[in-house]
């Protein structure tokens, strides 16, 4: 089974899965933003806001130009494997493992429970 039922603390293992040569990751798109960001996860997969519209492509492309920006890697190692025309994408990212990957996008450890409101982190 992919995909945990409902968000909690194995919400991240399904945004960002390993590959055998890189990392899978499962994103939700929002185009038109403000700025291009990481907005953190919800359920299953990593909220993106991207400032391009989507119009020919361009916020695919700016998606792919983000990514491979803030995980140090070249944009032909970015790839929208599917939902190219939807809000929901699968993205594949050669080059980098899971955890950097996470950590890079500002997710934390992608083993990690998310914080609790109230409670403070050792």
């Amino acid at each position: 089974m992919d995909r945990p039922a409902g968000p909690g603390p194995g919400s991240a293992l399904t945004a960002l899965a390993t590959t055998p040569d890189g990392v899978r990751l499962k994103l939700r798109v929002q185009p038109r933003a403000s700025r291009t960001e990481v907005a953190g996860l919800h359920g299953g997969e990593i909220r993106m806001r991207v400032a391009a519209a989507p119009v020919d492509g361009a916020a695919n492309e700016a998606l792919v130009r983000f990514l491979a920006e803030r995980l140090g890697v070249a944009r032909s190692a970015v790839m929208v494997t599917s939902g190219v025309g939807s809000r929901s994408k699968t993205v594949t990212v050669s080059g980098v493992n899971r955890e950097d990957a996470a950590r890079q996008l500002g997710l934390g450890q992608p083993d990690d429970p998310p914080p609790q409101a109230g409670r403070e982190r050792p």
